[in-house]
């Protein structure tokens, strides 16, 4: 009996050593990536973006939320994606990266997840470009896999002046 009290109390030990994270998970093309939701500020509907003159293609703009000024940033493009048209399940996911706050266009928002820390895998060193740069893991749902990118990586990388930094 006390042998499997002490296994119980590891078992709860282990657990709470290995943490639970939140994710915001997304579609993108017929893919499902997700983001820790600690990054993700709001989720808002598409809305009029004002054109940047001679940006990067994948810049798609500005939006005024709440008086503050956004640039929005289209996923698809900026990790080499096909773009497509926006649909009404596009959607803006607000982040903020370092001090910045960042507007990104996906495919649809797909749902808020509670996950533990132990069942994010890392990436396979065979996955070239995106995999080794952005990807913080992969994490198996049921018959899917989710790819879980680094905002921070992502966004600094590709448009540097966005984040603030050089």
């Amino acid at each position: 009996m006390a042998n499997a009290i002490q296994e119980h109390v590891q078992e709860l030990s282990d657990t709470e050593a290995s943490g639970t994270m939140q994710l915001v998970s997304f579609l993108l093309e017929n893919e499902t990536f997700a983001v820790e939701i600690t990054k993700v500020r709001e989720i808002i509907l598409i809305c009029e973006i004002t054109a940047i003159p001679e940006s990067p293609s994948y810049v798609k703009g500005v939006i005024n939320l709440r008086s503050s000024v956004i640039p929005v940033i289209d996923l698809r493009g900026l990790l080499g994606l096909t773009e497509t048209d926006l649909t009404t399940e596009s959607r803006i996911i607000v982040v903020r990266v370092e001090s910045r706050m960042i507007g990104v266009i996906v495919d649809g928002v797909d749902e808020v997840l509670r996950i533990s820390k132990s069942e994010i895998a890392p990436p396979p060193p065979t996955i070239v470009g995106l995999g080794q740069d952005y990807l913080t893991g992969l994490i198996r749902l049921e018959e899917r896999l989710l790819i879980l990118l680094d905002l921070d990586k992502v966004l600094d990388v590709e448009t540097g002046i966005e984040t603030g930094r050089s």
